[in-house]
């Protein structure tokens, strides 16, 4: 019984708050090259406008830390962009009981879901060197927790911990 009280924590605790971040980059970059940035003009994040402010402002203080400076003639350009994703497989625990003896086997499994749907956001950060045909030379595609109705706080330290868990792939290590 103990052993399933632990599953079950381990389990809960595993499910929230998860952040997964997949890179992909052109191998054949010299990413060394790149040392100024800016924002599409155009670009549409999918979050709010305070919230958009909030990423790109996070976005350059790390980019900051990195060596890397904005500018009006940049290297590369960064493009951002969001979606609110609905996780529809909820997770379930099983509980199965099994019997065996002379007489045959039998069993009883009964499955509780955990929660309902759960929604997340997928934030995807795209590089572009616009002086080679806008050519895609880095990419992190990020799913996280994050939600737009938290409270400001909440929201800052979200993106402060996405943003550094997503920019823990730039440069890539070859």
């Amino acid at each position: 019984m103990k052993f399933l009280k632990f599953l079950l924590i381990a389990v809960l605790f595993t499910s929230c708050g998860s952040t997964y971040v997949n890179y992909d980059y052109e191998k054949s970059t010299d990413f060394t090259q790149y040392k100024t940035y800016n924002y599409f003009d155009d670009m549409v994040t999918g979050l709010s406008k305070f919230d958009s402010v909030r990423i790109i402002s996070t976005i350059d203080s790390k980019l900051s830390t990195m060596g890397l400076n904005r500018s009006n003639t940049p290297d590369f350009y960064i493009d951002i962009q969001s979606k609110e994703l609905m996780n529809r497989n909820s997770p379930n625990i099983g509980v199965g009981v099994g019997g065996g003896g002379g007489r045959g086997f039998g069993g009883v499994s009964v499955g509780v879901p955990l929660n309902s749907n759960k929604y997340s956001r997928e934030i995807t950060i795209d590089f572009v060197d616009k002086s080679q045909n806008e050519k895609l030379f880095w990419q992190a595609v990020s799913e996280s927790t994050y939600k737009g109705n938290a409270s400001v706080e909440k929201r800052e330290a979200t993106l402060a911990k996405l943003v550094e868990k997503i920019f823990a792939g730039y440069p890539p290590k070859k």
